[in-house]
C-alpha cells in the first residue's frame, strides 16, 4: 500500500512520463483511491499545460549589440576601490564566508565579558600597591613625632612614678 507521502515524491515522474503508472501499479491504485493526490496531479498537469501555451516575448533586434556594448563598458571601467568592493561584498553577499569569523568574534567577546563579570584577572604581574600621597606621608611623620614627644615627656617627668621607686637613686 502506498502512502500519500510516497505518492507525492513520485508526482514529477507521473507528470512527465505517462507510462510511469504501468511500471508502478501501486501508484495508479493510490491515485484512484486518494482524492487529494489525484487532485494534486491534475493541478500540476493543468499548470504544465498553461506553461506550454505561454510564448516568450520577442527580443529587441538590438539586444545583442546593446549587451556587447555594456560588456565592453564593464571591462574598460577602472577597477573598484577597496572600500567599494568591501561595501558591495557586505551588501550583496550571503554572509556565508563571514560566519566563522563572526562566530569567533562573538566567542571572544563572551569570553572577555564573562571573565570580567566573574572577576577573573589573567594578568601575570599583579599591580603594585598604590603609593601613599605626600599628605599621607606628612601625617604619618607628624604622628610619629607626636608619639616620640609624648614618650620623652614621660621620661623627663619627675612627678610620674617610675618602676624603680623602691630602689635608691645612685648619686655621682
Amino acid at each position: 500500500m502506498t502512502t500519500c507521502k510516497d505518492c507525492t515524491t513520485h508526482l514529477p515522474d507521473l507528470l512527465l512520463d505517462d507510462a510511469y503508472t504501468t511500471t508502478h501499479p501501486e501508484l495508479k491504485e493510490h491515485l484512484a483511491a486518494c482524492a487529494a493526490c489525484s487532485t494534486e496531479l491534475a493541478e500540476l498537469r493543468s499548470t504544465y499545460a498553461l506553461l506550454d501555451e505561454w510564448k516568450a516575448p520577442e527580443l529587441s533586434p538590438y539586444f545583442d549589440s546593446k549587451l556587447q556594448a555594456r560588456l565592453r563598458e564593464a571591462v574598460s571601467a577602472p577597477p573598484e576601490g577597496f572600500w567599494e568592493r568591501t561595501r558591495s561584498f557586505l551588501l550583496f553577499s550571503t554572509g556565508r564566508q563571514l560566519r566563522p569569523a563572526l562566530a569567533g568574534a562573538l566567542a571572544f567577546v563572551l569570553l572577555i565579558g564573562g571573565g570580567t563579570f566573574a572577576g577573573i584577572n589573567y594578568s601575570p604581574n599583579p599591580m603594585p600597591p598604590a603609593a601613599d600621597s605626600a599628605t599621607v606621608n606628612d601625617l604619618k611623620v607628624m604622628d610619629n613625632n607626636l608619639q616620640a614627644e609624648q614618650q620623652m615627656d614621660q621620661l623627663l617627668d619627675d612627678s610620674a612614678p617610675s618602676a624603680n621607686d623602691g630602689a635608691a637613686v645612685p648619686t655621682t
